[in-house]
């Protein structure tokens, strides 16, 4: 007992009446826990001292490993110095005291000495050791509640660090044996360690470790750039350099290998969800521990808070007030610590995830098959790229929340309980009654999110379609058409998006009034149960309120959140769950004939999805067999299925019965040739090694090395977008050289000589397709060129999806098929055929080649002269980009929202000074109880009114601006000229139109009302400070320079990040619209690989500029945590003086100083709130930034001055007077002063080679490209005086590339609605496309994107039957038989004679039996008139060019 006595001296042993005693706890649950846990940790290290072998953890665990065994014997250091300190102030010695702190300092350097050893991290992992730190935090209980219990501030304070450090230390130990466990078990985690340190690379061997931490907690790494920024403007170099684990390709590989874990264990309905589980699960979970760690010391700053207030009211002279005033500012910075570390790791995780799921979803496209990605619209496939990547990626967010928001309420509202027992009850009981309301308003907005996404799919469908066929559009008079059914769809969108926002700011009034509400209620009953509010009750409520206030306004935004991420994830898993191309099944197969490179068997195929029911038969019953080294000429007629022979080869259709085998290597030729942005020689390597001999041989063989020769900068010339300042020509031989250069074994070219003239094509078949460089290869040539059939081996011959016949050309000319090839087109094939082999042509190489087309620009000139560089402002967002937007919202709704969000403030500010003044007269009992609640009551109904106001206001604003923005958008872009759409890619257009239009419409308004709510809040606290704590005054100059000073320092650099961070992402979309058109040709050409290297590249630059933009942002909240912990702390030390009575002026009540005491605790988070959303509208308005630039953009001249008769033209007849057209004024002229005259009525064919002008001469009538000299009159009106729009209307043109949209037939031949059905009819049978149309469901069938549910040729035909229906005097045909076989080609040319007796054609022509029964013909060369004359007798001139190239086709 003299033992007992002797070390508890003043404590009872165990129990003090109220709870355990203080000596029992110090003895048993301190001292007693100590020693076992030292007594562990040596027997482990004992049994661990001979384990050796690696095992790795992150830098930054080995940081915590140190620095919390550090911090906590430094803390039981500092103890030790106390109780010395007090011993020798003749204090009793309290030995449990002792006894405690110095066990806790011998834990503490146990393990740190063990740290020193090769095994520490097996001692410290050990699961016996794990185990019993999780049941010593437990033990710690007792001790932290008794120190609470005993109200000194110093104990509480100490106890607390203590048991922090304790519980911290166990969760690191714990997660570290844990992670160690799932490296053993697992393979999937090892891809995730790329950023770790080895064990073995000891702490003594990184001198610098300590310097390190300190810069990753303060973001230090991001000063450079920050400089650079306030300099400069920045480029792509200034940025940080990406950590490995967050390269684009290491992310995805990680994210792509647990996705095909996932699709093994569930191959019907795999989930994205849990593929992201898996492949990042663990570190989110980490993330959530630091996250509750967050949360909780949130309310650290109310109980400091209640504390001090009950200090300043009983007055005391101790220095408890001193410390719990800095203590209020220490703890504020200990959360900006934690608070920027997790906002850090949580971005990093999602810039992980965004760069896998984006580089998965490419790579997706790369292998999917055209047949099972006809499922899906292109416009869909891109919203999966912009929009459903990023909601996925802002679940990460939304799943934290879910748990962490009710975690801070349950916290605030059993903190309230202690404060105002269970009067808090009439305050959750409304939150309560919210809940089926929100759930409710919940489901209807995610009903709306869905409809609202499809509509938005449909509408960037429609807008990539009216992008990609401006110039058509604009021939043909439809681009107002379009834009209707654009602005329809774009209508139901809004629909969506508004029932949408009227929902949000129905869940904002709600959640935001709630706090309010929540006051009254409580206080209202608190009183009426008989209880006095006093200033600590009181405030620390109000600062438990404003804790309140971010989960509850939180909570409906995280609901949104999480229901766009489960949609846009199921929408993701289900384009990720498409089965794709497997070439090894067609190729792994050994074939039984070594000679046979082909091998088909009863092959049938659809152009339909795994998924989908087939309807009808392509490829019906194929079997053939092709030779190796064999060149087979594929003939039929048009729609025969000659392209769908070729693409089952390939495997882009699906098939449905029978096997196709081959071995080869495959390069690959579409019908429309497929051209990638970027040089000539990129396109012709295609990511193969460059060999200059080769590469100059093809092009010369391509008849290209004229061209190349011709353009600025050589084969080094940047080719547009889908080429287009390339002609029609140039793009066939650009995409035959690519194959050519390849040297695959098996080529197949898909009517590859229709878009080039008959001496281009002499030319490419002897000296490309027939030459040594395409020797010993399999050669499949769909084609209707005689030349090229009688060059063939073997012919094969394609009738509704059927092979009809086989065998050498000779024989074909005997058999039943002969029809295909006249017995004129015959005679001369022999001679051909005889050149041919030879060697001999009856050509040169072709001459300049310098431009025509009908899609495109006529003459090439450099990159930087064709594609205009994206423009980057630069400075800070100018004011008008805010006065445009406030303008789209409109002047009134902006005023009204502004006023109620002041006026909703000042209610609340309100309503908080009449507590205080309540607080204050309470104990004078001036005023009945009654009439205290009924001004509270006025306050709160006030507060609720003016929330809803600003709430609808926001939305309709926010609505308005984004149908505003979209309008006057379209109508600029429609209104372009078409130079404008040649010089800029469609990806950069579609990039304002998809994605700046989604921040305009959804994330704009929503940023703009958190900085209105946050600027109004601060403004308030300001003015409250001001009045309450005059001593706030003398803060004010100095903190306003010092926030002044840093938030200018981070704005000149955040903008110019988020600049970088557009100029990125419009190459990302630009890259994935280009190869979803050329998919197949990369699959041809396996060269997926490849082309996810260069998105992984434009991935890469996008992810440093976002990487950059966030550790800059963090680095300015925690810069401005700390001012705020700063004020914070001033506004508690001056409370504490003037209680005291030390200042000169004190006008602080208790009620008052309270109410500045609670004002100044959220002045933490509304400063980095306030500057984060003023940083974030910022960047948001980048957007309107963007749209605004092509607001600016160039405009047709659409007004003339002249109105012209209803049935102008008259006769048709077109005069050419010293015309002059130039692309650009820095390139030469595509016309030079080109005088003619065209008579009304005739038929009129003009040739020329590759680049003469023939398109040129089109471009010019229908006003296209402005001319730079001269005139052109029709029927005596110069067309520069008629209105654009009315001129193009009364001409009808067949373009070059046949343009169908998606939607009915009866819609593509008549949108207006002009013709009845039997007239319809006829024009499909003058056109001989009738019984197609009827096989394939008549007018009412619906077409594909595109116009793929027909071939090429059969496309062109309904582009000819709508002209034909258009019933106009002038009728322009661009090459319109190119893609048709002769028998067709022959009747088409006898129906457009006898159909057109009396209207003015004009025929732009490569074959030239098209034109040689024509009234006249047009001979240019360079843009000049050279030659014309009646065909006929020209054709005899043995010195006439007509005469020349009528030789060297084969008519």
């Amino acid at each position: 007992m003299e033992f007992l006595k002797l070390i508890c001296p003043s404590s009872p042993y165990i129990w003090d009446g109220n709870g355990i005693s203080r000596c029992f706890n110090n003895i048993v649950l301190g001292f007693g826990t100590s020693m076992i846990t030292l007594l562990i940790i040596i027997i482990v290290a004992i049994t661990e001292r001979t384990t050796r072998g690696r095992r790795k953890i992150y830098f930054y665990e080995k940081i915590f490993l140190l620095i919390l065994p550090v911090s906590g014997a430094f803390m039981a250091c500092f103890d030790i110095i106390l109780l010395l300190s007090n011993t020798r102030s003749d204090h009793p010695a309290l030995y449990h005291e002792w006894l405690l702190r110095c066990s806790q300092l011998l834990v503490w350097a146990t393990i740190l000495v063990v740290s020193r050893f090769d095994c520490w991290l097996f001692v410290l992992s050990n699961w016996i050791l794990c185990f019993w730190w999780i049941m010593k935090l437990f033990l710690g209980i007792p001790i932290l509640q008794a120190a609470f219990s005993s109200m000194e501030v110093f104990r509480c304070i100490n106890e607390s660090l203590i048991i922090s450090v304790d519980i911290l230390f166990g969760i690191l130990v714990n997660i570290i044996r844990m992670k160690q466990a799932s490296r053993r078990n697992s393979s999937m985690e090892e891809s995730l360690l790329i950023g770790e340190t080895d064990i073995d690379d000891h702490f003594r061997s990184k001198p610098g470790v300590l310097a390190r931490f300190w810069n990753l907690m303060t973001f230090r790494s991001i000063n450079l750039v920050m400089e650079h920024g306030a300099k400069k403007q920045l480029d792509f170099d200034d940025l940080l350099q990406l950590p490995t684990d967050m390269d684009p390709l290491f992310c995805h590989d990680t994210l792509l290998k647990c996705w095909e874990d996932q699709r093994r264990n569930d191959c019907v309905h795999p989930s994205l969800f849990w593929t992201i589980c898996y492949a990042y699960g663990w570190p989110y979970m980490c993330l959530g521990l630091l996250k509750v760690l967050n949360d909780c010391l949130g309310f650290a700053g109310p109980l400091l808070l209640n504390k001090l207030i009950k200090y300043l009211q009983e007055g005391s002279g101790n220095l408890d007030g001193y410390i719990l005033a800095i203590s209020l500012g220490l703890t504020s910075i200990l959360k900006s610590f934690l608070d920027t570390q997790y906002t850090f790791g949580l971005s990093k995780l999602k810039l992980r995830l965004r760069s896998g799921l984006m580089t998965v979803i490419f790579e997706k496209c790369l292998h999917v098959s055209l047949a099972e990605r006809s499922k899906f619209s292109e416009g869909e496939i891109q919203t999966f790229m912009s929009v459903d990547a990023d909601r996925t990626v802002n679940m990460s967010n939304s799943f934290h929340d879910m748990w962490s928001l009710p975690l801070q309420i349950g916290i605030a509202l059993y903190l309230l309980y202690t404060q105002v027992q269970f009067a808090f009850v009439a305050g959750i009981t409304i939150t309560i009654l919210l809940i089926p309301v929100n759930k409710w308003i919940a489901e209807l907005i995610a009903s709306a999110t869905k409809n609202m996404m499809e509509q938005k799919d449909e509408r960037v469908r429609r807008t990539g379609e009216l992008l990609t066929y401006i110039r058509t559009l604009k021939m043909y008079g439809w681009e107002l058409l379009f834009t209707n059914w654009l602005m329809k769809t774009r209508s139901l969108e809004v629909k969506y998006l508004s029932t949408r926002k009227y929902l949000d700011a129905w869940c904002v009034f709600f959640w935001a009034t709630t706090p309010t509400l929540f006051s009254f209620f409580t206080f209202g009953l608190y009183v009426m149960m008989g209880n006095q509010l006093d200033a600590a009750t009181v405030f620390t409520c109000l600062a438990l309120f404003n804790n309140l206030i971010s989960p509850l306004n939180s909570f409906p935004w995280v609901i949104n959140g999480l229901i766009d991420a489960v949609i846009s994830t199921r929408r993701l898993s289900k384009f990720l769950s498409c089965s794709e191309t497997d070439n090894s099944s067609s190729s792994s197969s050994k074939l039984t004939d070594e000679n046979m490179d082909i091998l088909m068997k009863d092959a049938c195929s659809v152009w339909s999805s795994s998924d989908q029911e087939v309807k009808e038969l392509i490829l019906d019953h194929v079997n053939l067999s092709i030779p190796k080294g064999s060149l087979v000429a594929v003939i039929g007629e048009v729609g025969s299925g000659k392209s769908s022979l070729l693409n089952t080869i390939l495997g882009e259709m699906k098939l449905t019965k029978g096997s196709i085998h081959s071995n080869r290597s495959v390069s690959y030729v579409p019908q429309i040739p497929w051209i990638l942005s970027g040089t000539i020689r990129d396109n012709v390597i295609f990511g193969k090694d460059y060999d200059p001999r080769k590469y100059s041989d093809v092009l010369e063989a391509c008849a290209l090395d004229t061209d190349v020769s011709l353009m600025v900068g050589g084969d080094m010339a940047y080719i547009g977008e889908k080429g287009l300042n390339l002609s029609g020509g140039q793009r066939a031989r650009l995409a035959l050289a690519r194959a050519v250069y390849h040297g695959s074994e098996l080529v197949m070219l898909d009517d590859v000589l229709s878009a080039v003239d008959a001496q281009v094509a002499s030319w490419i078949l002897s000296k490309a397709i027939l030459s040594p460089l395409m020797d010993h290869k399999t050669r499949i040539l769909c084609t209707h060129n005689i030349q090229a059939i009688f060059a063939a081996d073997m012919v094969v011959i394609m009738e509704k999806g059927q092979v009809k016949w086989v065998g050498s050309p000779s024989e074909c000319s005997n058999s039943s098929y002969a029809s295909f090839v006249t017995t004129e087109e015959l005679n001369s094939s022999y001679e051909t055929e005889t050149q041919v082999e030879s060697g001999d042509t009856c050509i040169g190489v072709p001459e300049s080649v310098v431009a025509d087309q009908s899609e495109g620009i006529d003459i090439i000139d450099a990159a930087d002269n064709i594609i205009s560089v994206e423009e980057r402002k630069e400075g800070r967002v100018e004011t008008t980009v805010y006065m445009n937007y406030a303008a789209f919202s409109g002047w009134y709704i902006t005023a009204i929202t502004c006023l109620s969000a002041l006026l909703m403030q000042a209610s609340r500010n309100g309503n908080d000074l009449w507590l205080s003044y309540w607080v204050d007269t309470t104990a004078f009992e001036e005023h009945p109880t009654s009439f205290y609640l009924v001004v509270l009551c006025i306050f709160c109904l006030l507060n609720s009114v003016l929330t809803l106001v600003r709430a609808f206001s926001f939305a309709y604003g926010g609505l308005r601006a984004a149908i505003q923005v979209h309008n006057n958008l379209l109508k600029k872009l429609v209104d372009a000229p078409v130079a404008f759409f040649d010089q800029t890619p469609s990806g950069r257009i579609l990039n304002r139109l998809s994605s700046d239009l989604y921040t305009i419409d959804d994330s704009l308004p929503f940023i703009l009302n958190i900085l209105l709510a946050n600027f109004v809040g601060l403004l308030g606290i300001a003015l409250i400070l001001s009045f309450v704590q005059v001593m706030f005054l003398l803060l004010i100059l100095p903190f306003w320079y010092i926030y002044s000073k840093v938030q200018f320092y981070y704005r000149s650099t955040s903008r110019e990040l988020r600049r970088l961070d557009s100029v990125s992402r419009s190459p990302i979309y630009a890259s994935f619209s280009e190869i979803l058109d050329g998919s197949s040709t990369i699959r041809a050409f396996k060269s997926e690989d490849y082309f996810l290297a260069r998105f992984v590249e434009h991935v890469k630059m996008y992810q440093k500029t976002s990487y950059s933009e966030i550790i800059a942002s963090l680095w300015l909240s925690l810069r401005l945590q700390f001012l705020a912990a700063f004020v914070v702390s001033y506004i508690a030390v001056m409370a504490v003086i003037g209680s005291h009575g030390y200042l000169p002026i004190n006008l602080g009540t208790p009620g008052l100083v309270g109410l500045a005491l609670s004002y100044a605790a959220p002045v933490v988070s509304l400063l980095g709130s306030f500057l984060t959303s003023f940083t974030e509208t910022e960047k948001e308005l980048v957007s309107v930034e963007r749209v605004l630039q092509y607001m600016n953009i160039p405009q047709e001249e659409l007004e003339g001055h002249k109105i012209v008769d209803a049935n102008w033209p008259f006769q048709g007849q077109i005069e050419f007077h010293n015309v002059t057209l130039k692309y650009m004024p820095s390139l030469p002229p595509a016309l030079r002063d080109l005088t003619l005259t065209i008579t009304g009525g005739t038929q009129v064919g003009i040739v020329g080679r590759t680049g003469a002008g023939k398109s040129s001469i089109i471009n010019a009538l229908f006003r296209l490209n402005p001319i730079c000299g001269g005139r052109i009159i029709v029927d005596g009106v110069k067309i520069s005086d008629v209105s654009l729009r009315d001129l193009r209307s009364r001409f009808a043109v067949v373009p070059q590339t046949p343009f169908l949209f998606k939607g009915s037939l009866r819609e593509n031949l008549d949108p207006f609605n002009l013709n009845d059905d039997l007239q319809i009819w006829k024009a499909l049978e003058k056109c001989h496309i009738e019984a197609e149309v009827r096989a394939a469901g008549g007018l009412d069938m619906e077409m594909k994107e595109s116009g793929t549910s027909f071939s090429v040729g059969q496309r062109q035909l309904v582009c000819l039957a709508r002209a034909f229906l258009k019933s106009s005097m002038v009728l322009c045909l661009d090459e319109c038989t190119a893609n048709i076989d002769t028998q067709t080609a022959s009747k088409l040319k006898d129906a457009i004679a006898s159909e057109c007796r009396g209207l003015t054609v004009i025929t732009i022509a490569h074959r030239i039996s098209t034109i040689l029964h024509m009234d006249n013909v047009l001979i240019l060369d360079q843009g000049i008139l050279v030659e014309q004359g009646n065909p006929q007798i020209l054709v005899q001139d043995e010195s006439s060019r007509f005469s020349s190239f009528a030789k060297a086709s084969s008519m």
